[in-house]
């Protein structure tokens, strides 16, 4: 059983804004709804919200669609890999095989990349699975059941990457065309050129 995880807990500082409740343009669906919408299209079983420096932001954005939770981290400001492991703690059960982690700023992602990624762990049972574009790679990660115990004994202040650069050797990076997957939106320049359909400026 594979399960999803939306970290959606931060600040959202740099855009002003929780990111979750942003829309992908008018009446289009919530930057959380687009995320969740492509782990469970993507095959995933159950998807887990983590919310955290706005709740009621975050909870309003999520669809009540079966299978998927908001969980409220009020230890968010202790870092990503935080939230990540509140995540986790809610999906841990004996059957759960892997988790696939992505960000709430990551919404455009398609449900084909997340199934993709799941088929190429099943196939290779490679500890992480990320989707790349030539050396850069994005999200969602998938997280095997190897990787949880080293991600709960991760220091905060390094986050997934200790884990990451752990299993550096046996990471799979798999080819995608998907620029969705790599495509954060952390700004108002970066929504905006988003809304606009066109690629932010750097």
């Amino acid at each position: 059983m594979v399960h999803g995880i939306v970290l959606a807990a931060g600040l959202s500082s740099r855009m002003g804004h929780p990111k979750a409740a942003l829309r992908l343009g008018a009446g289009g669906p919530t930057f959380a709804a687009a995320a969740v919408g492509a782990l469970r299209d993507g095959g995933l079983g159950r998807v887990v919200v983590v919310a955290g420096a706005h709740p009621g932001a975050v909870r309003d954005a999520v669809p009540a669609w079966p299978g998927v939770e908001v969980v409220d981290h009020t230890g968010w400001a202790a870092g990503q890999l935080s939230s990540l492991l509140a995540g986790l703690a809610a999906l841990d059960r004996p059957d759960l095989e892997a988790v696939a982690v992505t960000l709430v700023d990551v919404p455009l992602v398609r449900a084909s990349t997340v199934a993709a990624l799941v088929a190429a762990w099943r196939r290779t049972g490679a500890p992480i699975v990320r989707p790349a574009i030539g050396e850069r790679h994005g999200h969602p990660v998938i997280f095997d059941r190897a990787t949880f115990d080293a991600l709960r004994g991760a220091p905060f202040d390094v986050g997934a990457k200790a884990v990451i650069a752990a299993f550096r050797h046996q990471v799979l990076d798999l080819p995608t065309d998907d620029a969705g997957a790599l495509r954060d939106i952390d700004t108002p320049d970066e929504y905006q050129a988003l809304l606009d359909g066109g690629e932010p400026r750097r």
